[in-house]
C-alpha cells in the first residue's frame, strides 16, 4: 500500500505519527499547500517510507498527478470540506482508492431550510458512486472518529446487541480547556461554524431525511469519564445521512455538546454574518468573513500542550435487545488529552479524529474490509475494527443506560 495523505495540519500529522507505528505500507507521502509543513510532519516522524511534496488540493489534476508520481495506491482527505470533490475526483482520476473524515457540503433548501432538506452532506460523492464501482475503486467516506467510529458503533449495535433499534443518537461531549486563550475550539473553527450554523439534518423511518433550527432542542448529556453533564444541540453532521443507508434505525440525530458559551459564541458570529463564506469588500481586498474568525482564533494543532481534559465521541442506541426486552446502552470511545500528547505528541481531538482513517487503511491493506463504489463505515463489519482499536491501545467503552 503506497499512501498519500493530503493535508499535513492536526488531523494529518497525527495520522502520519500514528501510521509510523504500523507496518501496512511502504510509502507515505504527506501533501500540503505549504511544503515546509509538510516537510515538518515527515521530519518529526523520522521514517524513510514518509516523503513531502506540494499539491493544490483546490485541483481534482493536482492530486491526480501526484498520486500518479508516486504510484499512490490510497488517498486520505486531511483537508477542510471545501476540497472534498478534487480530492475526491483526482483520487478516482489517478486509479486510487480514497478516504475522508467529512463529506462534500450541503446547500440548505432555497425556500424552506428548516423544515426541508437542498443539497445535503455527500450527494456529491454518493451521486458518483456509479464511477467508482465502474472503475472497481473504493471511496470510503466518513471514516474519522464523528463520522468514523461512531457510524461503526451505529453498526456493531445492530448486528450484536438489538433485535430493533428505535434511535441512534450520536452524542460527543468534552471537557477540554486551553490555558492561557478564553475561547479556543479545540477543533478546525470553519468547519465547526459549517456544521453547528447549517441546518442540521434528521432522519425518521416513514418520513426520511428533513432539517430543523440549528443549535435546537437541547439536553443535558453525562458524558463518562469523569466529563459529566454537557448541554448538547442539534447539529449538522454526515452521521445523520449515513448509517440509515445500512443500519435500520427508526430515527438517527447528532447532537454536539458544545456547551453554553460556545454555542452563544456561534449565535453571536451568525448573528453579525461572521460565518459567511462568500467574500466582502474590506478597503481595497475581498475576504471571506469565516476565514477571518479562523485566521484570529489559535490554530487547533499547536494547543495540544497548553490542553487538559478530555473529549469523548460516542452513540447512544435505543430499541429493544436481542431478548426482546428494552434496552439503551451508550457506545463510546475516550481520549485524554494528557495521554495523546505523551504517546503522539498529538492533543486529544486530533488524535483522536486520525486514528480512525489509519485502522482503516491497515484493514484495507490486509483485505479485511473491501469494496467499491462510494461506500459509508457502516457497510463493513465492525468488529475487525473495534479490535484493531484495542490493539492501537485506545480501547472503546460501553455504558447500560
Amino acid at each position: 500500500m503506497r499512501v498519500l495523505v493530503v493535508g499535513s495540519g492536526g488531523v494529518g500529522s497525527a495520522a502520519a505519527g500514528i501510521a509510523a507505528r504500523r507496518d501496512f505500507f511502504t510509502r507515505f507521502v504527506v501533501a500540503d499547500y505549504d511544503l515546509t509543513r509538510a516537510e515538518r510532519t515527515v521530519e518529526s516522524v523520522a521514517d524513510p517510507r514518509f516523503v513531502a511534496a506540494h499539491v493544490d488540493a483546490s485541483s481534482a489534476g493536482a492530486v491526480a498527478a501526484l498520486c500518479r508520481a508516486h504510484d499512490i495506491t490510497h488517498v486520505l482527505n486531511a483537508v477542510d470540506p471545501r476540497f472534498v470533490m478534487p480530492v475526491f475526483e483526482g483520487a478516482l482520476a489517478a486509479g486510487a482508492d480514497y478516504l475522508d473524515m467529512a463529506m462534500s457540503l450541503s446547500h440548505p433548501h432555497p425556500d424552506e431550510p428548516h423544515r426541508l432538506t437542498g443539497v445535503k452532506l455527500g450527494d456529491e460523492q454518493f451521486a458518483a458512486a456509479g464511477a467508482w464501482t465502474a472503475a472497481g475503486r473504493l471511496a470510503l467516506a466518513g471514516i474519522g472518529v464523528e463520522p468514523g467510529l461512531s457510524d461503526i458503533f451505529a453498526r456493531y449495535a445492530a448486528d450484536h446487541l438489538f433485535s430493533r433499534i428505535d434511535e441512534v443518537g450520536v452524542r460527543d461531549g468534552g471537557n477540554l480547556v486551553v490555558e492561557g486563550y478564553e475561547f479556543a475550539p479545540s477543533f478546525s473553527v470553519w468547519t465547526t461554524i459549517e456544521e453547528c450554523l447549517n441546518p442540521p439534518v434528521i432522519f425518521e423511518r416513514g418520513r426520511g431525511w428533513y432539517t430543523t433550527e440549528p443549535l435546537s432542542e437541547p439536553e443535558i448529556f453525562d458524558f463518562p469519564g469523569g466529563i459529566g453533564p454537557v448541554e448538547c444541540v442539534h447539529v449538522e453532521h454526515e452521521e445523520v445521512l449515513l448509517i440509515p443507508r445500512w443500519v435500520d434505525a427508526g430515527k438517527v440525530t447528532f447532537k454536539y455538546g458544545l456547551g453554553r458559551e460556545f454555542i452563544e459564541v456561534l449565535r453571536t458570529l451568525h448573528k453579525l454574518g461572521l460565518d459567511r463564506t462568500a467574500p466582502v469588500r474590506v478597503g481595497a481586498a475581498m475576504v471571506s468573513p469565516r476565514d477571518v474568525v479562523a485566521a484570529v482564533l489559535p490554530d487547533p494543532a499547536t494547543l495540544g500542550d497548553k490542553m487538559s481534559g478530555k473529549t469523548c465521541a460516542g452513540t447512544l442506541v435505543r430499541g429493544l435487545g436481542r431478548d426482546g426486552e428494552p434496552r439503551e446502552v451508550y457506545l463510546y470511545h475516550l481520549v485524554d488529552n494528557e495521554w495523546s500528547m505523551r504517546e503522539y505528541g498529538a492533543q486529544a481531538v486530533v488524535w483522536q479524529t486520525a486514528v480512525n482513517p489509519v485502522i482503516a487503511l491497515e484493514l484495507l491493506a490486509a483485505g479485511v474490509w473491501s469494496g467499491t463504489g462510494v461506500l459509508g463505515p457502516e457497510a463493513f463489519d465492525p468488529m475487525p475494527f473495534l479490535d484493531k482499536l484495542v490493539e492501537y491501545g485506545s480501547p472503546w467503552e460501553m455504558r447500560e443506560q
